[in-house]
């Protein structure tokens, strides 16, 4: 099975915008995914230092794992993901797209593989995880498991997913090793990797305001919400 699939995907590069934004626009993506009927890679970052945790966490505990606040719920699973100096991307498929019918675990590799290579053409050598090393429960980058990206044996990479009736939503997160690499040139050997070595044509994604509408009542309506974020 090839790495992407040979066919047009939107890409959406959002800059930075605060917390409830960013999981608001994620999740209009995966919900209208359907409706573009194509991928869409999103490229984002954080205008004020955040964390974000898995749908499933607790905000209790969570909020004794780190000293950044705003904390916010993804809509996605998986652990803590500290927002300061990261980079951070989605990519929501909708249910046509053969990645929806990948297992999680197939889903996870794959991303973790174009990340992989994206470093490569930086001449920046990762490598997947084999297997799992785990310090810290409910933290996605302390210790790491099995196919997440490392670099020098520490994890760079991570992922969680999220899978419903109208697509498939996976959102990452690059802790960016200590070398000198800019975000932009990762950004732009992410679009080369699936461009030249799979046949992925890129299209800018052009919201409509019904999108741009269902953002903003996602942020006023459940991102926003103390009740919401600590709704565990």
């Amino acid at each position: 099975m090839t790495l992407l699939d040979p066919k047009s995907w939107l890409l959406l590069r959002s800059g930075a915008s605060d917390s409830a934004h960013n999981m608001a626009l994620d999740e209009a993506l995966l919900e209208t995914a359907s409706t573009f009927g194509r991928p869409v890679l999103r490229f984002y970052a954080w205008s004020e230092p955040a964390a974000s945790f898995g749908y499933f966490q607790k905000y209790a505990e969570v909020e004794q794992m780190t000293h950044l606040h705003p904390l916010i719920r993804r809509p996605t699973g998986g652990g803590l993901v500290p927002h300061d100096t990261d980079w951070t991307y989605s990519v929501a498929f909708p249910t046509n797209d053969p990645w929806y019918a990948l297992k999680a675990v197939e889903s996870y590799h794959r991303i973790h593989e174009w990340i992989q290579a994206a470093f490569a053409r930086l001449n920046i050598a990762t490598e997947l995880a084999p297997c799992c090393r785990k310090a810290l429960p409910g933290q996605c980058f302390v210790g790491y498991e099995k196919s997440d990206l490392l670099w020098h044996s520490q994890k760079i990479a991570g992922a969680a997913q999220r899978r419903t009736r109208h697509g498939l939503l996976i959102q990452g997160s690059i802790q960016p090793p200590p070398i000198k690499v800019a975000r932009t040139d990762w950004e732009q050997a992410m679009c080369d990797v699936a461009q030249l070595e799979r046949g992925i044509h890129w299209q800018e994604f052009n919201a409509t305001a019904t999108f741009n509408d269902r953002v903003a009542e996602l942020v006023q309506k459940t991102y926003s919400q103390s009740a919401y974020n600590r709704r565990r």
